[in-house]
């Protein structure tokens, strides 16, 4: 190909400095040497005619390999791609799963530690309605002896003021005092009794109900943290 281009340069250069023919545009170059280069450029632009093909062949062929390559790294990252999404879905799915029997495992734990809760409640409760049963049982059974004691006093002091005809009337505003008196000692006793009981049940009324607060607050925690559904049915606290 450089054959080529020194033939031409040398033709270019045999134009230039021709010798003009007067009045014309034309001039006059040397025959031999015009067509020697000729001749050198055919026997020349044959063999870089071929050797400009087959580049242009290995090109394509080039062109051709880098498509299939392509072709082939495309299809390879497509698989890749679907298999690792294939990979995270299986991942992502175990994930729930185990998510979901941690809930499910939490949920149960937390019912039950509820019965358990209630059930110590109720026992708790039970006992206290039974000591302060007992309390007002003695204290009743206390007032009433106290009354009865009372009143046989009472009997017993009007019976004989009642003996002493001076004394009758002042006998029978005192038996009738002593009487009231102890009718009052067994109410006053009585609402002791009833004071104590209620303020008792209070006290157990008010443990219940944090208990179960807590129950509930621990369930609602649970539902926030696993994506529990909040139509689940909720916990029987008085089954």
């Amino acid at each position: 190909m450089y054959r080529v281009f020194e033939a031409l340069d040398e033709l270019v250069t045999i134009t230039e400095e021709a010798r003009g023919v007067p009045m014309t545009s034309s001039c006059v170059v040397p025959r031999g040497d015009v067509l020697e280069l000729l001749d050198d450029i055919r026997d020349a632009l044959p063999n870089e005619v071929d050797d400009a093909q087959d580049v242009l062949d290995k090109r394509d062929e080039v062109i051709g390999n880098a498509q299939h390559q392509a072709e082939q790294t495309t299809s390879k990252a497509n698989a890749d791609a679907e298999r690792t999404v294939q990979e995270a879905n299986a991942e992502a799915e175990r994930l729930v799963s185990e998510a979901r029997e941690r809930a499910e495992q939490l949920v149960a734990d937390a019912q039950a530690e509820a019965e358990r809760t209630v059930a110590r409640g109720q026992a708790e409760y039970d006992d206290l309605v039974g000591r302060a049963q007992a309390e007002a049982d003695r204290m009743i059974q206390a007032g009433q002896e106290s009354y009865a004691r009372s009143v046989e006093e009472g009997r017993t002091e009007q019976a004989r003021l009642v003996s002493q005809t001076e004394v009758v009337h002042a006998s029978n505003a005192e038996a009738n005092r002593i009487v009231e008196a102890a009718h009052a000692e067994a109410a006053r006793q009585r609402d002791e009794c009833d004071s104590y009981v209620d303020d008792k049940l209070a006290e157990f009324e008010d443990l219940l109900g944090h208990t179960l607060r807590v129950v509930g607050n621990g369930r609602t925690n649970l539902r926030g943290m696993s994506g529990i559904s909040t139509n689940a049915a909720p916990f029987d606290y008085h089954s």
